[in-house]
């Protein structure tokens, strides 16, 4: 492993993976809930609001598996370093979009960008701590990933309603650019394994082609052109998989899905856990806005639960996965998910706010006490040349997970409302298909509880 500097001050590395881990989310999070808003300007329906987030998501995905493997010869700083000065010129772009399309597309040159960062914070973290420090040092950057989580419906509302919705991308952009001061001047190290063989050009290609037609079609289901193109996803995810099994140097290690039982089931549990979770922020931000008829503000001050609780757990889980088994951790995480969501399954016009927070709280409890413990599962049952790829592929499972979130949510609004905008003539159907969406979480969180059981260690 390559250190070009080895009395590097591990307090400010933190801190900065930290920051860059609390922003990232906390543009995601306040972006939903300006969504009205942007519909609102852009004349777009629920399905095209859903974009907005999914266009994020399906860049972060697809470029994910790539970075990891460049960062591992490239430098995991030089990757974390670019990554967030293209995030920057990314967010500008997305403030200064004039139409619908022009953000989507701004949103999805910022996933790529995202990707870069994604890929390397974690890897960069475990390789500058010991083994016996790494859990903690996981659960400080996941508690920073859910107190940007918990900022974001707050600051979101309150900026969205007094400067409108641009005003995120512009704010975001200034405080990237800290980050970017920060690591010239005060991170030196590099941290990369010398690989000369060649780059798995076409694996990638594969990879990527793959995933956005399966991406895309799932998301627009039941047409039939999305059929098509969900079959031609899962086919060429299948190519891919047979492609990279015969590769020296593939884009990703698939044999350590099959040669590590640990690795490959909390990387599934990951995918699961996001896939379950990662749309109630959308469908209720719509919900508390066009059902209850809340600002903006409000909307975030109700939403603010899950990830102030969150943040809360995630904190202590992530030290108590260095002495307790941590997929025993993660599976009871699961189950408290499971029964958050279930409360939700009984919304209605006329719900009380403050069972909708006690349900959010208890989602968010689950939530916490299942990332850290899984993420310190994945990262430690890799060797150190194999950070980079192992930390873009369970950020991969998170993001592919988030992205079928979003696509069930998608999935099931289309299905009951069309393509039509929500309306008052509508909430009743709108009810039912987030209802619908809550059911399908709850029984992925059961089969999670169980996937995570299979990988536990001995």
């Amino acid at each position: 492993m390559k250190d070009s500097n080895p009395h590097l001050n591990k307090h400010v590395l933190l801190a900065v993976t930290m920051a860059s881990n609390f922003l990232n989310p906390l543009m995601g999070a306040a972006v939903n809930v300006a969504l009205p808003k942007i519909g609102e300007e852009f004349s777009m329906s629920a399905v095209g609001l859903s974009w907005v987030s999914m266009s994020f998501l399906l860049a972060t995905t697809i470029f994910l598996v790539p970075f990891g493997k460049i960062s591992d010869s490239w430098g995991r700083r030089k990757m974390f370093f670019y990554g967030n000065i293209s995030f920057a010129i990314s967010s500008l772009f997305c403030a200064l979009s004039a139409s619908s399309e022009m953000l989507i597309i701004g949103r999805f040159l910022q996933g790529i960008t995202a990707a870069g960062i994604f890929a390397t914070s974690m890897a960069i973290v475990i390789s500058a701590f010991e083994p016996h420090e790494r859990g903690k040092m996981i659960g400080l950057n996941v508690m920073a990933v859910y107190i940007g989580l918990s900022i974001a419906p707050v600051l979101g509302g309150v900026l969205t309603s007094l400067w409108g919705w641009r005003s995120l991308f512009f704010i975001n952009t200034g405080a990237v650019l800290l980050i970017i001061v920060a690591i010239i001047t005060k991170i030196k190290a590099e941290w990369a394994v010398p690989n000369k063989a060649k780059f798995d050009i076409t694996g990638t290609m594969i990879y990527m082609v793959s995933v956005s037609g399966l991406m895309y079609g799932f998301s627009h289901l039941p047409k039939t052109e999305a059929i098509i193109f969900t079959l031609l996803g899962i086919a060429g995810v299948i190519i891919f998989i047979n492609y990279e099994l015969k590769q020296s140097n593939p884009v990703l290690e698939i044999q350590l899905f099959f040669k590590n039982k640990l690795f490959a089931f909390s990387n599934l549990s990951a995918f699961i856990n996001y896939a379950a979770t990662f749309a109630i922020t959308f469908v209720f931000s719509l919900y508390l806005q066009y059902v209850k008829g809340l600002s903006p503000k409000d909307a975030g001050l109700i939403l603010i639960a899950q990830p102030v609780v969150m943040a809360f757990v995630a904190s202590f889980s992530g030290k108590l996965s260095d002495t307790k088994d941590p997929r025993i951790l993660a599976s009871i995480g699961m189950g408290v998910s499971a029964a958050g969501l279930l409360m939700l399954v009984f919304i209605s016009k006329e719900t009380p706010y403050s069972y909708i927070i006690v349900a959010l709280m208890i989602l968010g409890f689950g939530f916490g006490m299942f990332s850290s413990p899984n993420t310190n599962s994945v990262m430690s049952s890799v060797e150190n040349r194999f950070l980079g790829i192992a930390s873009a592929t369970v950020s991969t499972m998170r993001t592919t997970g988030m992205m079928f979130s979003m696509a069930i949510a998608a999935l099931s609004i289309h299905l009951f409302l069309g393509d039509d905008k929500i309306n008052a003539d509508n909430l009743d159907l709108f009810i039912l298909s987030v209802k619908a969406v809550i059911i399908t979480f709850v029984l992925l969180c059961i089969i999670g509880i169980f996937t995570s059981l299979v990988g536990r260690r001995k």
